[in-house]
């Protein structure tokens, strides 16, 4: 299976500005959606699913729509079916540093200031390589894959 980045449009199966019950629709199929509502601590809802190892997760915000979504990658010892692509990139499986460079010769202006969470400004994406588990890293201890993306809309901002 395939899971698709088309920043800044979301994530296939869900689309930035769909509903809630659009997004929990769309996840549906793989497994039981849970939905998170906005409360003290986060202001908005939250649409949570896990698939074979892989975490998804829709965020509404502005107007009860979707805004973002992240996708987790496994644990390190997990090997799903599941990849997830960036223009045909495995982004948990391709080391960081390819992801990068594939990104910066798209044109995107990749935001490294923090090398454990660098991100393309106005498309929106955004990576972390932040992971308390044993994995691969470089020499300079960032570890060699990525652990999650963010895909969201020009107008989102990073927090």
């Amino acid at each position: 299976m395939q899971i698709v980045l088309d920043p800044p449009r979301g994530v296939a199966p869900v689309r930035l500005g769909m509903t809630l019950d659009e997004a929990v629709a769309a996840v549906a199929a793989w497994g039981t959606p849970r939905v998170y509502p906005a409360d003290a601590v986060r202001d908005f809802d939250l649409v949570s699913v896990e698939y074979d190892g892989i975490g998804f997760q829709a965020a509404l915000e502005r107007d009860r729509q979707v805004t973002a979504v992240t996708v987790w990658a496994p644990d390190e010892d997990e090997d799903p079916g599941v990849h997830v692509l960036l223009d045909g990139l495995d982004v948990f499986r391709t080391p960081a540093d390819e992801i990068l460079a594939h990104v910066a010769r798209k044109g995107w202006q990749v935001n490294d200031d923090d090398p454990r969470a660098p991100y393309v400004p106005g498309v929106t994406l955004a990576f972390t390589r932040d992971t308390s588990q044993e994995v691969r890293r470089y020499e300079n201890g960032l570890p060699v894959h990525f652990t999650s993306v963010l895909v969201a809309d020009e107008t989102y901002r990073k927090k």
